[in-house]
């Protein structure tokens, strides 16, 4: 197994997990959770996680290590990146996907925009991921209310050539609870209408049963962050709590690494 764009796991697989990277202990319990469901994975790092390290280096080039070393296949992806510099940076480090995010923008803006990064990535073997905002640019495609118009969302591609589209049809970003409600019947008029792989933001606030009911329905990339660091926190604060005295970091980060681990193995399982 080894270190694969996000498009070679979805050219043989329904649907792909993706995973947010926020230090070592969520790529390490990323990798080992998808080793023991014995499922490819993604492993990504937003614009936000690269601010938290100072840098985009030093957390992507301990998850790429971390890729390429995984008993599965796994891609490593720049998630949300709204500034074309880190782009091209995740590229020059060896990222095998990224999303260039200007979904905020107005339309001709955005595409112009995604349109040149998707060139430039693509002379890389790079898979790229965009978001289409909403009509008029004002906020992007998760504000809530908004909809990917299924005619919008063909043209968008036709026009930038990216791999993968995020579309909005009723997930939203940082969720705590799973109670967003999901507009299935768009995400099969999409699926039939964009040609290249949905991707579902927000994934964190969706039910068991509606996961599996969106990549029935066409979703192909699922991402998932808040929920996980929500069982991160709870298990940490649980280790603390039973003992006052605990000052080693690795005997409270490894009970709550090995939290996220069982669930991202459950996650990968209940998809497949």
């Amino acid at each position: 197994m080894t270190l694969v764009t996000t498009g070679d796991i979805l050219a043989r697989e329904r649907a792909v997990l993706a995973f947010n990277v926020i230090q070592l202990e969520h790529a390490e319990a990323i990798v080992r959770g998808a080793e023991a469901a014995n499922r490819p994975v993604i492993l990504q790092i937003s614009e936000n996680a690269a601010r938290y390290h100072g840098g985009l280096a030093p957390v992507t080039l301990a998850t790429l290590e971390l890729a390429r070393t995984a008993g599965i296949d796994a891609a490593v992806h720049l998630d949300h990146a709204e500034n074309e510099a880190l782009v091209l940076e995740a590229v020059e480090l060896g990222a095998t996907s990224v999303m260039f995010d200007a979904a905020t923008l107005p339309d001709d803006e955005n595409v112009a925009r995604t349109a040149a990064i998707a060139r430039a990535a693509h002379e890389r073997g790079v898979w790229v991921e965009a978001e289409l905002g909403a009509i008029g640019g004002k906020g992007g495609a998760h504000t809530p209310g908004v909809r990917t118009d299924p005619a919008e969302a063909a043209s968008f591609v036709a026009a930038t050539g990216v791999d993968g589209l995020a579309v909005a049809v009723g997930s939203s970003h940082a969720m705590t609870s799973r109670s967003a409600s999901l507009d299935f019947g768009l995400i099969a008029e999409l699926a039939a209408a964009v040609p290249v792989p949905l991707v579902l933001h927000g994934s964190s606030g969706v039910a068991d049963a509606d996961l599996v009911r969106a990549v029935e329905s066409g979703m192909r990339k699922i991402n998932i962050s808040t929920h996980v660091n929500g069982i991160f926190s709870r298990r940490l604060r649980e280790v603390l709590a039973a003992d006052e005295a605990l000052v080693d970091p690795r005997k409270y980060l490894g009970p709550a690494r090995d939290a996220v681990a069982a669930e991202v193995e459950r996650l990968l399982e209940l998809v497949a």
